[in-house]
């Protein structure tokens, strides 16, 4: 835990950020700053077979100890409020009483990769309607899978017994002892039932894969009233959540993208970029997904994603291999490669996200030799992240038709300086990086603050952030020469 000097005078904002590995729970003041910090580790089980699950239980119970943690010590009675942000696609299904009838499936699970192949005619008829693509990415084909593979549950879907719920609600559900059964159009827009121009669940969708008694929560906007709580009886007195939101979108919210343009890029678990398209969807014609980046009761910003699957998930995998102890010593394993190298990693562990979107792809290094050691393979690792990075960004641009000016850069691996160094080598826009690592609890912090009034309005957010750019690199053309084969590699299936 974290924790620095408390003011005595300031309001504070407690912002729940439920992630794929940890839920942090953050106080902010009323300037935005970390007031005090608390982490809880959660539990993912990765089977071999492809299937990615978290125990709702789980969820909740790391939840509620990262708050009890953060809150010790603090004068309650001063949190005027609360914002949740979330890890995004993954799903809880629940009974009347409130009990989880299977497994969070997580948006890493590939369990649909067989469904998406035989929905894949739908795939321009789903585009048009929600901005996504036919993956297994999103929460739809995986519901698809418990429908067909789980029949006790599909028949009380069918039946209308059943409430479905990204991480955000099954949260408020939980936090508001059922009171309260709402998501915003982050969350919603990230499930494949969610169109995007009407800003309502699709019926024709839920109608045609007979999820049409499905109970679906009601949408409201990302800073909103969404109830009130205790915090598991943490607090004396119950408080208001005002803001719950996708944590890649908080994200984008915190580094306050307002502008048509304006980018960010997360280097969290998996990796995402999204860029602020305007208060209208806009097509991609190269391989990026439509969704909404964040909203409030007057606007409704739209983005271009760019998802990556695979980023940090790649350096936990070497050091579950024992290739490395510590995350912090793939830098200098990675810069102690001196002569030029020619190792490869395809980064496909769960599938290729954004822009190539090859579900079926599996991970493969390449040029491999007697004289590989393991600083080649940490070093083929962070390179491939920042390939995936260099991938979207190229294709941003050409959907945008002119170059990007400058990215706001965050997440555990955007402290690493061998991937700083070789995105800005491969990238000709600008790279700023915050001083705050928690982007995502402060996009809930600034959208729940924005509905209280403890933040007049986005450009009094915006005055509140403050960045510092990375600096140049001396390997640009070495580095886009082996990127130019890495691509290569990519776009020859057959591997």
């Amino acid at each position: 835990m974290n924790t620095n000097v408390m003011s005595m005078s300031k309001p504070y904002i407690l912002a729940i950020d439920q992630g794929t590995s940890s839920t942090k729970a953050i106080l902010f003041d009323d300037e935005g700053l970390v007031v005090k910090k608390a982490t809880a580790h959660l539990k993912t089980d990765y089977m071999p077979n492809g299937f990615v699950e978290q125990d709702p239980q789980d969820i909740l119970n790391s939840v509620e100890a990262a708050c009890t943690s953060c809150l010790d010590g603090v004068e309650l009675h001063k949190i005027d409020t609360i914002g949740i942000s979330n890890q995004r696609e993954t799903f809880v299904l629940w009974d009347k009483n409130g009990k989880s009838v299977y497994p969070a499936i997580v948006w890493a699970c590939k369990r649909s990769t067989e469904i998406c192949g035989t929905i894949k005619d739908q795939e321009a008829w789903l585009n048009e309607k929600t901005g996504l693509v036919v993956d297994p990415y999103f929460s739809g084909t995986k519901l698809l899978w418990i429908m067909q593979h789980q029949p006790k549950i599909a028949a009380r879907i069918k039946n209308g017994e059943l409430f479905f719920g990204t991480v955000d609600t099954w949260l408020l559900f939980n936090l508001t002892n059922g009171k309260s059964y709402f998501t915003d159009h982050s969350n919603a827009s990230r499930t494949l039932f969610f169109n995007l121009k009407d800003l309502d669940w699709d019926q024709e969708i839920l109608d045609k894969w007979e999820l049409g008694n499905l109970k679906l929560p009601a949408i409201k906007s990302s800073s909103d009233e969404f109830g009130e709580t205790s915090l598991f009886g943490l607090l004396d007195n119950e408080v208001p959540i005002t803001s719950m939101i996708g944590d890649s979108h908080a994200s984008m919210f915190g580094e306050t993208c307002f502008q048509i343009g304006e980018t960010k890029m997360t280097l969290g678990t998996g990796s995402s970029l999204l860029m602020h398209v305007g208060n209208t969807p806009v097509k991609s014609a190269h391989g990026l997904l439509s969704t909404i980046g964040w909203s409030t009761k007057n606007e409704v910003a739209y983005a271009w994603e760019g998802a990556i699957v695979a980023c940090g998930s790649m350096v936990e995998w070497l050091r579950s291999m024992n290739i490395i102890e510590t995350v912090e010593e793939t830098e200098v394993m990675a810069k102690s490669v001196q002569e030029p190298s020619e190792v490869y990693l395809i980064p496909a562990f769960s599938g290729l996200g954004a822009p190539f979107w090859q579900m079926d792809r599996r991970a493969s290094f390449h040029g491999l030799t007697f004289g590989t050691t393991a600083s080649h393979i940490v070093k083929a690792t962070l390179e491939a992240i920042c390939f995936q990075i260099k991938a979207v960004v190229d294709a941003m641009q050409k959907d945008l038709q002119q170059p990007i000016a400058q990215i706001a850069m965050h997440g555990g691996l955007s402290k690493n300086n061998f991937v700083q160094q070789g995105l800005v080598s491969l990238i000709d826009a600008k790279i700023n990086v915050q001083d705050n690592a928690d982007i995502s609890a402060q996009g809930a912090a600034f959208l729940a603050g924005l509905q209280t009034g403890i933040f007049k309005d986005l450009e009094h957010i915006a005055s509140l952030k403050s960045t510092q750019q990375v600096g140049d690199s001396k390997e640009k053309e070495q580095l886009t020469a082996k990127y130019e084969k890495w691509s290569a590699l990519i776009n020859n299936t057959t591997e």
